[in-house]
């Protein structure tokens, strides 16, 4: 019978065309069944599974493969591969929507450029976006319009002016003097 867990992630990449990483979180909760995660534990297997994944993923074509005893769902955008690893019994297609609304939400939130020089300069945002797909190994959130909207900045109206913001001393001078606008104009 198989491990019944929310933990499905053991890991989140995103590498160069270069096979060069970008961002790499690797999941490892206490208390999952996956806490010692086989070969990715130290940053030497972390950089050499890395290296193995990317020169068979390198080539555009394919979006799901095995590697490794890992399910491993990737994505091609300009200059950067997306991937998004699965513990060892979890369903690919679940990886699949998670990474496709991670993808989609970042592609909404950077306006359709999703490339590396995009990716390093928003790469707060970048974080953001994935900390509300993924929490510690968990997917949380499929829906793309939803992670982004989370993620966004709210943007502010320069025009609205709220009196919360003014000193109490500019807001009495304004008050005194359209009153004494009113009484000269009578």
């Amino acid at each position: 019978m198989p491990n019944l867990t929310l933990y499905s992630t053991a890991a989140f990449l995103i590498l160069d065309s270069d096979g060069h990483r970008i961002l790499a979180k690797y999941y490892r909760p206490k208390g999952s069944p996956y806490s010692e995660t086989k070969g990715l534990s130290t940053l030497k297997e972390q950089k050499a599974f890395e290296k193995g994944l990317y020169e068979k993923t390198k080539k555009a074509g394919g979006d799901i493969i095995l590697f490794e005893g890992y399910p491993a769902v990737y994505k091609h955008a300009s200059d950067l591969i997306f991937y998004l690893i699965g513990n060892p019994e979890e369903n690919e297609l679940i990886l699949q929507m998670a990474l496709s609304s991670f993808y989609d939400a970042l592609n909404n939130l950077l306006r359709s450029q999703v490339e590396k020089r995009a990716v390093l300069e928003y790469f707060d945002l970048v974080m953001l976006c994935l900390d509300e797909t993924i929490d510690d190994g968990v997917i949380v959130e499929t829906d793309s319009s939803t992670i982004a909207s989370r993620v966004s900045r709210p943007r502010t109206d320069p025009t609205e002016i709220v009196i919360n913001e003014q000193t109490l001393t500019t807001a009495f001078s304004t008050i005194r003097d359209r009153v004494a606008q009113r009484i000269s104009s009578m």
